[in-house]
């Protein structure tokens, strides 16, 4: 079969986009990574301290990081609409809610971290650890989120590359600071797990210099004059951020909150459970940065061709998206079923616990296979500025089934920590089967729109 040289440039166009995404956020993993392995050698304690700081962290992180990139489709439509002189002022928009989403995030960690960490009854070492990464960290929550907000100019633009490139810059130089921090090299002062909250602030400050840099000098940003221009708050601006932004926002904290409520209710089963989950966790997450990457990717494209109401193009993005990440995933899929023993002996050598995650890396799978699905829809209903969707999707999939249906199979049912994995594939099913249907009648809406419009642009002859 021949293929045609738009499919060919569509292809280059999405692997151009996705590639580059996928290793940014393989090396934010990585940095977390770091963190924790670090921690864990400076002592169990520095580990548990830093671990449940980064748990309280990461939902906040990933829905206030959410909101921010509703920047994307918003940047998106107006790059194909030819509307780039509104671009600026879109993300100055989107720094002004980082400046006062991280002031509030702040405020409440001062305000109720302390309470929050005494009402989970935890050693006054690991207590202590907990509080003082997070104020670490805390240091550099303003230029992190506004590092977001020119990251979202950036790779809209398709200049994904250059955010590779940051991010690869900022891994070895995090876990050098870890070292010089935790275990007190270099002159600097041993803080064992705090040392990584402190590295972490610092190297959020070091991205955000570089991202300002290059959004002020490159020619390629020079035209959005994004710290040239004053600012001026737009009321209307600040409502369409909001508005695309909250929704995917909630959206992404939901799917990140899960995880910990699922967490809690597997803690009763025990250490050698809890490791065994963690750690199958910690690989399913790891194969979930290729539906993530073609999600982000897929809001881009979709957006850019939705701006320009090219709603074919749209589509057939949406389409080669879906079949090639669905693609990767069953091969991924296999790769994981005959390779179980060997993934979960890269966490442990326990038989005991490697036995465990064995058993939860084959629920992991239907889990894959479903957010190769559920995913890139969401980056593509996100491109189209369709985010209620994704939000009551999310919604459905985790608060209203999943939660509530591993409870009945673990306390009805007694099937065990396994009730989790179950209702976690099972809600996922659901999302995936939803947004699908969502898709089809929103690709279908605006087809017979443009059909609608084009005959309305049709002028009889004269005589």
């Amino acid at each position: 079969m021949l293929v045609d040289e738009n499919f060919k440039q569509r292809l280059r166009r999405l692997f151009s986009v996705m590639i580059p995404i996928l290793i940014t956020q393989t090396a934010i993993m990585a940095m977390n990574f770091f963190d924790s392995s670090m921690s864990g050698h400076a002592g169990a304690v520095d580990l548990a301290g830093t671990s449940i700081g980064g748990n309280i962290w990461m939902p906040i992180f990933v829905g206030t990081n959410g909101v921010l990139l509703g920047a994307m489709p918003i940047v998106a439509h107006l790059l194909g609409a030819d509307k780039r002189d509104n671009i600026g002022k879109v993300i100055r928009h989107t720094i002004f809610l980082a400046i006062a989403f991280s002031a509030v995030i702040i405020l409440m960690g001062v305000l109720f971290l302390d309470t929050l960490l005494t009402h989970l009854h935890l050693e006054p070492q690991v207590h202590y650890i907990a509080k003082m990464y997070m104020a670490a960290v805390a240091v550099g929550v303003i230029p992190f989120f506004m590092s977001t907000s020119l990251r979202a100019l950036i790779d809209t633009l398709g200049h994904t590359g250059i955010t590779m490139k940051i991010y690869l810059l900022a891994l070895p130089v995090n876990a050098f600071l870890n070292y010089c921090f935790i275990f007190g090299k270099l002159g600097m002062p041993r803080l064992g797990g705090v040392g990584a909250g402190v590295a972490t602030g610092i190297t959020y400050w070091l991205e955000f210099a570089i991202f300002v840099w290059i959004v002020h000098k490159l020619p390629a940003f020079e035209h959005f004059r994004i710290f040239k221009d004053r600012f001026h708050l737009d009321i209307k601006q600040l409502r369409e951020n909001l508005s695309i932004g909250v929704p995917i926002g909630l959206a992404m904290f939901m799917e990140a909150s899960i995880f910990g409520v699922v967490a809690l209710f597997i803690a009763k089963f025990g250490t050698v459970i809890i490791a065994a989950h963690q750690a199958a966790l910690g690989f399913t997450s790891l194969l979930y940065m290729v539906p993530l990457s073609f999600s982000m990717a897929l809001t881009i494209l979709v957006g850019v061709e939705a701006g320009a109401k090219r709603f074919e193009e749209a589509q057939k993005f949406s389409r080669m998206g879906i079949a090639l990440n669905m693609a990767i995933a069953i091969f991924l899929a296999v790769l994981v079923y005959t390779n179980r023993p060997y993934i979960a002996m890269l966490y442990t050598t326990d038989p005991v616990i490697i036995e465990k995650v064995v058993g939860f890396l084959f629920y992991a799978i239907f889990f894959q296979l479903f957010d190769a699905t559920a995913a890139p829809i969401q980056g593509i209903l996100r491109g189209y500025k369709d985010v209620k969707a994704t939000f009551y999707s999310g919604f459905f999939a985790y608060w209203v089934v999943c939660l509530p249906l591993g409870c009945f199979l673990d306390f009805v049912m007694e099937h065990g920590p396994a009730a989790y994995w179950q209702s976690l594939d099972i809600g996922l099913f659901f999302s995936a089967v939803f947004l699908t249907l969502r898709m089809f009648w929103l690709q279908k809406k605006l087809a017979r729109e443009q059909i609608s419009v084009s005959y309305t642009h049709l002028t009889l002859p004269t005589t």
